[in-house]
């Protein structure tokens, strides 16, 4: 497990189709495409014959459907779903999605799904408490999201457009959010777009939403396009689809998390109809232009290192070598309380070709670099194999904040650009030749636009912490 990157987020999934279809196998797919995004649970609400059931534990995806036996109960015309990475609440199983909602009967009225992090919650759920509105999880805004829309359906003659849009107006932050209800399902983005989601089409009739295109991919559907920054979609029994939008937010901009290039998505995904490897590949390319290094052989840290180290080959016409060799079977379960012992789990990790390093000038390309932890541990293991001279580069800019908009970060102390503003402290510190970034500009340059959220690299954030 690498201890010294930017923790994943969540990833959300939902199929809806006027028929009933074969939405165990179908949210079993959708999840374990998006497992990138949260290993640490998942869950799903399953609509089956008017009525909610939910099935959800810690674990990875396959583990937790292997151990399901009675999948036959789990078909339905419609699903969501969530694999977990926690931000807010902790790893406690009452903060688990989809969180859900009954009526006095006991029963499942409505279930959602969430990807983001809201920065009001705490003063909302204290709200709802004193009106007597219970809650099931310890801490989730996820549940606070939940509880909004079940009180403005009451409030809204059950209409699920103006719940949700009563919702938004009181929460703040970054969400992505799938609702499903009796005989509907809604997928809805925050007004900046700061989390992604998009939605596709399995057949003529049956709708997809996934947090990545790779989702939709994985169940042989196609993709459609992305849920708009504060767009609301809602599709039901009756084969139809509405959009509408949020209630409008005065000096709201479209802001997409830049991270999610550099590191969170799948390459195969495409974010905003962004292809995420392009970005990756073009990444490397301005690396070198921005600082050549005459050097033997390109290496990139497996997996989201390996197209900006292509790129960057491409660009100086020095060979890459897939000479770090990655273990595919370590999962992100260890538990390792002693630094020294996370520090050596780089090395179960990732084990180098020997004679490939042996003499050679390298250069070695990460997505990016947080606490440093990990990349002094692979310095390590490149001197030790004989390495001549090591060029370290990173494909974004230096890390100098938190995020708190629905990743799990560290903080500023633990931050090792925001404490070494100067470059040369860090090479220092990874014992490394050179050392480079990629540029703020060349960033910007990459993604086409300024429409992003870098706050991680400016420390200005879309919304501001309360």
């Amino acid at each position: 497990m690498y201890f010294d990157k930017f923790h994943d987020e969540c990833g959300i999934f939902g199929i809806y189709s006027p028929y009933k279809v074969d939405t165990f196998s179908l949210i079993q797919f959708g999840l374990f495409a998006l497992q990138h995004r949260g290993q640490e649970a998942c869950g799903f609400s399953v609509l089956r014959d008017g009525f909610i059931i939910s099935h959800k534990s810690d674990g990875l995806v396959l583990d937790f459907f292997r151990k399901i036996s009675n999948s036959e109960c789990y078909y339905g015309n419609a699903v969501i779903g969530h694999t977990r990475y926690s931000t807010e609440g902790g790893q406690s199983k009452k903060n688990i999605q989809p969180f859900f909602g009954e009526n006095s009967y006991g029963k499942s009225i409505i279930s959602i799904v969430h990807n983001g992090n809201l920065v009001n919650a705490t003063n909302i759920r204290k709200k709802l408490e004193s009106k007597g509105i219970n809650f099931i999880s310890e801490y989730s805004d996820s549940e606070v999201i939940l509880r909004l829309i079940q009180k403005y359906l009451s409030e809204s003659d059950n209409s699920l457009e103006k719940a949700i849009q009563k919702t938004t107006i009181d929460i703040k932050g970054a969400y992505s959010v799938i609702v499903l209800m009796n005989n509907k399902m809604a997928a809805f983005r925050d007004p900046n777009g700061i989390r992604p989601l998009c939605y596709g089409m399995l057949n003529e009739s049956t709708y997809i939403f996934s947090s990545e295109t790779c989702g939709i991919d994985s169940v042989g559907g196609f993709y459609v396009r992305d849920v708009l920054p504060g767009e609301i979609i809602i599709v039901d029994q009756k084969k139809s689809i509405q959009f509408s939008l949020l209630t409008e937010k005065k000096n709201t901009k479209k802001r997409i998390c830049s991270f999610e290039y550099i590191y969170f998505s799948r390459p195969d995904s495409l974010i905003e109809n962004v292809n995420v490897y392009e970005i990756r590949e073009k990444s490397g390319e301005k690396l070198y232009e921005q600082h050549p290094v005459e050097a033997d052989v390109v290496i990139g840290v497996p997996d989201s290192g390996v197209p900006a180290s292509i790129g960057y080959s491409k660009a100086s016409g020095i060979p890459f070598k897939p000479i770090l060799v990655k273990n595919k079977y370590i999962g992100r379960s260890f538990i390792l309380p002693k630094q020294e012992m996370r520090e050596k789990m780089v090395n179960l990790k990732l084990n180098p070709i020997l004679d490939e390093i042996k003499g050679k000038r390298i250069v070695i390309i990460d997505d990016s670099i947080v606490r440093g932890t990990t990349s002094r541990r692979l310095v390590y293991i490149l001197r030790k194999a004989g390495a001549k001279e090591i060029h370290f580069r990173s494909a974004s800019p230096p890390i100098i904040g938190p995020c708190y908009l629905g990743v799990n970060t560290p903080s500023k102390k633990d931050l090792i650009s925001y404490n070494h503003i100067d470059k040369k402290d860090i090479e220092k510190i990874l014992n490394v030749d050179s050392l480079e970034f990629l540029s703020m500009n060349n960033l910007i340059d990459i993604l086409g636009s300024i429409h992003y959220c870098f706050g991680c690299f400016t420390g200005n954030y879309p919304v501001q912490k309360n």
